[in-house]
């Protein structure tokens, strides 16, 4: 399974009954191939589980190395009034606007599931990778 299909495949889990398709997006969009873990930008877009989208539900979420550590940005697509998750060795929440430490929104349980349940899964296979 590609990178891609685990990620769709973790927010699957972690936000049911939502289901999730992911876009990379920026400057390697085009080709999956050339995804690289350490400076990369997705969009988790989500579907009820009758298909139709739900776009206020869907999902930016930024992957990016600082030195050995592989971190995570986890937000709402385009809703900077909401708050972003910042997962490295623990989550940290941020408000959207100043990115100074906030409290959890009271939707963010699975938000912060799902950026550990990403942050292991990353880890893991760079790890397998020796990378």
């Amino acid at each position: 399974m590609d990178l891609l299909a685990l990620i769709a495949a973790a927010a699957d889990v972690c936000r049911k009954p939502l289901r999730h398709g992911v876009v990379p997006v920026g400057a390697d969009d085009a080709e999956p191939q050339t995804i690289h873990l350490d400076d990369l930008r997705l969009r988790l877009e989500a579907r009820d589980p009758d298909g139709a989208r739900q776009q206020l539900h869907d999902l930016e979420l930024e992957i990016y190395r600082s030195g050995a550590d592989l971190n995570l940005m986890l937000g709402w697509w385009e809703q900077p009034d909401r708050p972003l998750l910042w997962q490295g060795q623990h989550p940290v929440w941020m408000d959207g606007s100043s990115g100074q430490r906030c409290t959890p929104p009271s939707d963010g349980a699975p938000i912060e599931a799902l950026a550990r349940r990403l942050r292991a899964l990353l880890v893991g296979s760079l790890a397998q990778e020796g990378g």
